[in-house]
């Protein structure tokens, strides 16, 4: 006769129990968001933006830099739009946290994989292989999630490329302002050599000037200014006075 008391199940049967149950609870719930009218199911969805705008700020922004928080929702964009538009695609079904990509961007960054796991995929283990497989019931959640996602990512893109212009145009300016002080310096430096050099060739003529003048005999009068003998008129009309004896006046007697 056997025991009235069965053995406890085991561990993998457990899990197996947890996983049908928590896909019985999503599927009731996501036959309930079907039932919905459109004013509950515009109050569900807003209930649920509100807790992805959670999830990413203070969720993902806060605790990390800026880099590490743009890549991470850069990816997380990335596995979800794969995923709206091919949501029968294994590939996109599911991710690895030992790929390189998805350690660096997600695993390792705060508040990441929380994010995931609200947008539907839930962590298992295949072939001793941790991963996160995408629960497909969640696709509402996925869609709100992706929303919200791509929202802050567009508006950190833009605003990245208007910094990556200004900084661009900042830097020409600058270069542009050193080439015309570059300019102007050379300008100036060739404006000096030629001045110097004008000061040096007039003061060089001086000097010769006044070396030739030092060193050249007294010039004699021109011919003109000669006085004539005894004295009286020199040949341009100037009256000379007499600088030697004229004979005396001639007298009748």
């Amino acid at each position: 006769m056997s025991s009235s008391n069965s053995p406890p199940p085991s561990p993998s049967a457990a899990n197996a129990a947890l996983r049908a149950d928590l896909a019985a609870a999503a599927e009731r719930r996501a036959r309930l968001n079907d039932e919905l009218d459109p004013d509950t199911q515009f109050g569900h969805e807003r209930e649920m933006r509100q807790n992805f705008r959670r999830l990413l700020d203070p969720g993902i922004l806060r605790p990390n830099s800026t880099e590490v928080a743009y890549g991470s929702i850069k990816t997380l964009v990335l596995l979800s739009e794969n995923l709206l538009r091919e949501p029968e695609n294994p590939k996109y079904l599911q991710f690895k946290t030992t790929n390189s990509v998805i350690k660096k961007n997600l695993v390792d960054v705060k508040g990441a994989v929380e994010y995931a796991v609200a947008l539907g995929f839930r962590a298992e283990v295949q072939n001793f292989q941790p991963l996160y497989v995408f629960n497909k019931r969640r696709m509402t959640e996925l869609r709100v999630g992706t929303s919200i996602l791509k929202e802050f990512f567009e508006k950190e893109t833009e605003r990245r490329k208007r910094a990556l212009v200004s900084g661009a145009a900042e830097k020409a300016a600058r270069e542009s302002a050193a080439r015309n002080a570059l300019l102007a310096f050379e300008d100036d430096r060739k404006t000096k050599a030629l001045h110097d050099k004008l000061e040096k060739q007039r003061l060089e003529a001086r000097a010769a000037a006044a070396a030739r003048a030092a060193t050249s005999p007294e010039p004699d009068p021109p011919l003109s200014e000669v006085p004539m003998p005894g004295g009286g008129v020199t040949l341009t009309g100037r009256v000379v006075p007499a600088t030697v004896d004229s004979p005396p006046p001639y007298q009748d007697e």
